[in-house]
């Protein structure tokens, strides 16, 4: 039966059940999977946009059951976008009115050299050595956590982490010696 001989209120109707039972089922998955990517007090915003997209999207996905799949490549998605806001508005943040420690202006450009290295280092890793070490480095994650949050194994992400950082420390050698 094609789709143009059921009235639009039934096929809206079927779509918003389908909807509704996913969202029971994998709303907490979901969930977990968003604050494992650093989503954090955004969470619920990043799951609730993903079931929007669905929503919009349902009638191009291939099938009921590429649905979940759906969700959560939009999940994991929206949470790396949200890293790469944040990173951008702590590039460009104020810096504290007060610091606790006092350095020397020598000391501060030394420092703001060795950051500007790190950083430099970092963007020219491979994008999956390039997250996992940002992910666990920065957001703190667990090795588990982060396989969760890159659809990837725990043995994946050890091994990206460790070729990321042996070739951060080759590209930084320089710096230190």
């Amino acid at each position: 039966m094609t789709s143009a001989l059921i009235p639009r209120s039934t096929q809206e109707s079927d779509r918003s059940t389908e909807i509704a039972h996913l969202f029971v089922a994998y709303r907490s998955r979901l969930l977990k999977l968003a604050v494992a990517s650093g989503a954090d007090a955004d969470a619920e915003d990043i799951v609730a946009e993903a079931f929007y997209q669905l929503h919009k999207n349902w009638d191009d996905l291939r099938s009921r059951e590429a649905a979940a799949g759906y969700l959560r490549s939009v999940v994991r998605n929206l949470a790396r976008m949200r890293l790469r806001r944040l990173v951008i508005a702590r590039r460009y943040a104020e810096p504290p009115l007060c610091e606790s420690v006092v350095r020397s202006a020598e000391q501060q450009v030394l420092l703001n050299n060795d950051k500007r290295a790190v950083v430099k280092a970092l963007r020219r890793l491979p994008r999956r050595q390039f997250e996992v070490i940002i992910l666990r480095h920065w957001m703190n994650l667990k090795e588990s956590e982060i396989a969760d949050a890159m659809g990837i194994s725990v043995g994946a992400v050890k091994s990206h982490t460790s070729r990321g950082m042996t070739r951060l420390s080759e590209m930084l050698e320089p710096r230190v010696a």
